[in-house]
């Protein structure tokens, strides 16, 4: 979309927008259009939504533009921007629920980015503990030093589990157990994924996809069985 386009889509809900204020917001780092090679802005949909949380952010809540930069760097790693109340909140990891589990724990999909302190917050875990999950091997933050989801998901489950006794030291059975049957899964799809074609490539995710669910599956029947029943 060229700007003049964005303005005529947000005006009906922000009559007092100008261009001028669109080029505002954008020196300012709140939005980045791209530029065709004569230098003109087009607009992705994701830049409108984006002025938009701007400019309501502006109207309801007063905001001033340091507070929605950093609420749009946290929406950019995954998390949920705060509902608007009038009360500066930060934004919020967001909420799946993991497969053969009901309970709604803290997750996120698969663009979600911590810094070390988000991690421990939402994992409502302390530092010692971290350090020792990292420590036996269960997680590592990634190349920009972020934590994703799955690292999320494992301090959570590994804090819950430390409530009944259970340390990381005791958990390395089931790491080595989960690199075991991963690789595994990895032996039966090689060949699908040396294949260029782009077929071949979904036919690959599919049946990572699949063939975790089953041993997933087998692997929680088979400790089941071996607990006996209760």
């Amino acid at each position: 979309m060229s700007i003049g386009e964005v303005l005529g889509l947000l005006r009906p809900d922000f009559p007092d927008v100008t261009i001028s204020k669109i080029r505002y917001l954008e020196s300012e780092g709140l939005v980045e259009p791209e530029r065709t090679p004569s230098g003109y802005r087009k607009f992705s949909s994701e830049d409108l939504e984006r002025l938009r949380y701007v400019l309501t952010a502006q109207r309801e809540n007063y905001y001033p533009l340091k507070v929605i930069r950093e609420h749009l760097d946290a929406m950019d790693r995954g998390f949920v921007p705060p509902a608007p109340s009038g009360e500066p909140l930060a934004p919020q990891v967001p909420v799946v629920v993991l497969a053969g589990d009901t309970e709604s724990r803290p997750g996120a999909g698969p663009d979600l980015r911590l810094s070390r302190d988000e991690l421990l917050a939402a994992a409502q875990i302390d530092q010692q503990l971290l350090d020792q999950i990292e420590g036996f091997g269960l997680l590592a933050p990634g190349r920009n030093g972020h934590y994703d989801a799955a690292a999320l998901l494992v301090a959570t489950t590994v804090g819950e589990l430390a409530a009944y006794g259970l340390e990381p030291r005791h958990l390395r059975s089931i790491k080595s157990a989960a690199d075991r049957e991963a690789d595994l899964v990895d032996q039966v799809v090689t060949p699908q994924r040396r294949q260029r074609d782009a077929a071949a490539q979904a036919r690959a995710d599919e049946s990572v996809r699949q063939l975790s669910a089953l041993t997933l599956r087998l692997h929680t029947t088979l400790v089941r069985r071996a607990l006996g029943p209760g």
